[in-house]
């Protein structure tokens, strides 16, 4: 008996069934059945899922003579499951890396519940990931997450004892089994980790398939609620749901909606419970049967949202010119303010990086220039006390950038800013160049969004100063971004300091902080963004890799900031510690024992401590292809290759298990990439730059 029956019905998927299936047979957990069963497909799903069977023998393949639906398909593949739990896949979603890990561990630390929920992400035809919307995490009630099949693990005696089945034919049909399997089970655990990835069809999915069919919703809806269960807790839900495919429009044309309304109003009146009082106005319109009061309350409540967006985009725009008025006085008549400097990090993300560093050594070494960092509304949150920061298009940002003598930014201000003669404009970029940037980025279009190189260049005609932290990056720089106006300062990275100066003592409260425990090896894994993948999807099961380092190592997991503050990990592993949302990337280099990245810049940096890097690159040739590159990284070569290099799960697991990850040979490796990388690194750079800024130095 395997611990998990994965059941996939195929019909008319051939386009996606491979990567589908590819996604199980990727689990690093192997205990699994994968039964496929083609709803006899007139493509080639059938002959695709038979391969399969041949490649792996714990895949089987089901074929039903005539096609009878996905819910009859999916209960076929049920009645030959003889797996612990069953899982529900449609074959054009997929598992996410270490999902059957997650969900296994989920179970059991529940202690093997009926039921357990886990989340999902979402993604169309133009590969853009998206949230699933469902709190997981928090107190909602189970029952309002999305009724799919395929977000929810069931002990298989439960579905059988409790004879939940799936609609005979038409869509909608997992609506009834999913909310009673929530709603019947005697135990149930839910799991805050998206192990789904459910895709949005172009053409040919239910979702992208506006029609009659989805009237079905009000038939599921109404046998649910005819069944046993608990009507009070039922009944808003369904008839939610009802009204949101009715208010669809990708799923229920303008023609169709009349009829739909009466289908629901007629739902609302044969099951509404005693007592029960309509939520809102739309529910108002459901339950007096009235279409016109429906669409009376829609338009209303559609004018309020499109007078209230008008408004919002018009005073936006009016606010913004009169900044920008104010802005274009000032700079002709206010004077400069020579010992004003503005800062800026990472597109006003907060304050960080080598500005940051730059404004606590003028704080000590040139006191009477006073700092201050621009930040995002949004963002504000992340300045620490005690540093005075503005708002970017807020009166006193414009007021800042009209008047001080000093910018530094390791990206670019906001709003279009005009420099005008006397200012004085230090660009510290945030990190040593691998991909291609500036205008070598014009070969690789994946990477460049959109980018204006006009603007980029004249932007570049407003620095007056370009730091670098090695002699590869100022011949980079030089080239990328072509200017007379700027000299390179070949003074070091400011951030960096820190990884020389910081004693023992302070590393110790930094990994107590972080929950390294005494005596634990910790392994930061911080892999980069990648311009032709959306949202954070590891290349690395974390999970497996975890238990295969053992009780005496913990992961410190490091997702890029563009993709916000949380990796998604969700307590997926006791040795497995989040920490995109930490605030300085420094601190987690000196917490860690060893850097494992594929191709950020991190590895720069983390060199100067003179620590393992190891290098995972599964994707090596498509990262360069898209991207571009300036060295080959898995060359081997001294200077190009920081240290030991994995192109698969296996081999870097087993870099760690025969000590391959740390080595002579790596640490010769690593002392040639430090020799050309680390060059004016030395702990000393902050002081030089404020010198050499503010004080003429």
């Amino acid at each position: 008996m395997s611990r998990f029956s994965v059941i996939v019905p195929a019909y008319r998927v051939q386009g996606y069934l491979r990567e589908c299936l590819d996604s199980v047979l990727g689990q690093s957990h192997a205990d699994w059945q994968l039964i496929v069963v083609d709803d006899a497909s007139p493509d080639a799903s059938g002959a695709i899922a038979a391969e399969y069977t041949r490649r792996d023998p714990r895949v089987r393949a089901v074929t039903l003579p005539a096609r009878e639906g996905v819910g009859a398909a999916r209960a076929a593949g049920v009645r030959v499951a003889t797996g612990t739990y069953l899982l529900f896949l449609d074959a054009d979603d997929a598992l996410l890396p270490g999902a059957l890990t997650a969900i296994d561990v989920a179970l059991t630390g529940a202690g093997d519940p009926d039921v357990l929920l886990y989340d999902h992400d979402r993604t169309d035809w133009w590969d853009k990931v998206r949230g699933s919307g469902d709190d997981l995490a928090g107190d909602t009630d189970p029952l309002t997450l999305t009724p799919a099949a395929w977000n929810r693990a069931v002990r298989r005696e439960f579905w059988a004892e409790r004879g939940l089945a799936f609609a005979a034919e038409g869509p909608y049909e997992d609506v009834v089994p999913a909310h009673r399997a929530v709603l019947e089970a005697a135990t149930l655990a839910t799991l805050p980790r998206p192990c789904v990835r459910w895709r949005r069809r172009r053409a040919g999915g239910l979702a992208a398939t506006p029609g009659r069919q989805h009237f079905a919703v009000v038939e599921r809806y109404g046998e649910l609620l005819a069944g046993p269960g608990d009507t009070q807790r039922v009944f808003p839900v369904a008839v939610g749901r009802v009204l949101d495919v009715l208010d669809d429009s990708t799923r229920t044309p303008a023609a169709d909606r009349p009829e739909l309304f009466r289908l629901a109003a007629e739902l609302h009146r044969a099951h509404r419970p005693a007592g029960h009082t309509p939520l809102d106005e739309r529910e108002q319109a459901v339950a007096a049967g009235s279409w016109p009061a429906y669409q009376k309350q829609e338009k209303t409540n559609g004018l309020k949202r499109s007078v209230g967006s008008a408004l919002k985009r018009q005073k936006k725009r009016l606010r913004s010119r009169v900044m920008k008025a104010a802005y274009r006085t000032d700079l002709r008549t206010a004077r400069l303010d020579p010992d004003l400097a503005v800062y800026g990090a990472y597109w006003n993300r907060g304050v960080s990086c080598n500005p940051a560093a730059i404004h606590a050594a003028a704080r000590r070494t040139a006191p009477h220039v006073k700092g201050v960092f621009v930040v995002s509304s949004r963002h504000q949150e992340r300045v620490p006390a005690g540093v005075p920061y503005v708002i970017e298009g807020s009166r006193r940002y414009w007021q800042a950038m009209a008047t001080a003598k000093y910018l530094v930014n390791n990206s670019s201000f906001p709003g279009g800013f005009t420099k005008r003669p006397g200012q004085v404009y230090l660009q510290t970029h945030h990190g040593t160049p691998l991909k291609k940037m500036g205008l070598d980025q014009r070969r690789y279009p994946a990477g460049t969004h959109g980018i204006s190189f006009a603007k980029v260049l004249a932007h570049t005609d407003q620095w007056d100063y370009s730091l670098s932290a090695n002699p590869h990056s100022t011949q980079v720089w030089e080239r990328v971004y072509p200017s007379s106006a700027y000299a390179p300062l070949e003074l070091g990275y400011p951030r960096n300091d820190v990884l020389f100066t910081t004693g023992d003592d302070e590393i110790r409260a930094i990994r107590r902080e972080l929950g390294i425990g005494d005596g634990q090896r910790a392994i930061l894994y911080a892999p980069t963004h990648r311009d032709y993948q959306k949202g954070f999807l590891p290349r690395l099961d974390l999970v497996r890799f975890a238990d295969a380092l053992g009780d005496d190592h913990v992961v410190l997991v490091r997702a890029h900031y563009f993709y916000g503050a949380e990796a998604g990990l969700a307590d997926t592993h006791p040795r497995l510690i989040d920490v995109t949302g930490h605030g300085r990337v420094e601190e987690l280099c000196l917490a860690a024992d060893a850097l494992v990245t594929d191709y950020s810049s991190v590895m720069f940096d983390y060199a100067c401590l003179d620590r393992p890097i190891i290098t995972y690159a599964p994707d090596w040739q498509a990262y360069r292809l898209a991207r571009g590159t300036y060295f080959d990284l898995l060359s081997g070569l001294p200077g190009d290759t920081p240290g030991a290099v994995a192109t698969t799960e296996e081999e870097l697991l087993a870099l760690f298990q025969d000590g391959g990850w740390d080595s002579p040979a790596t640490t010769r490796l690593r002392a040639a990439f430090r020799e050309r990388f680390c060059a004016y690194d030395d702990g000393g750079a902050a002081d030089r730059v404020v010198r050499k800024l503010f004080l003429n130095g």
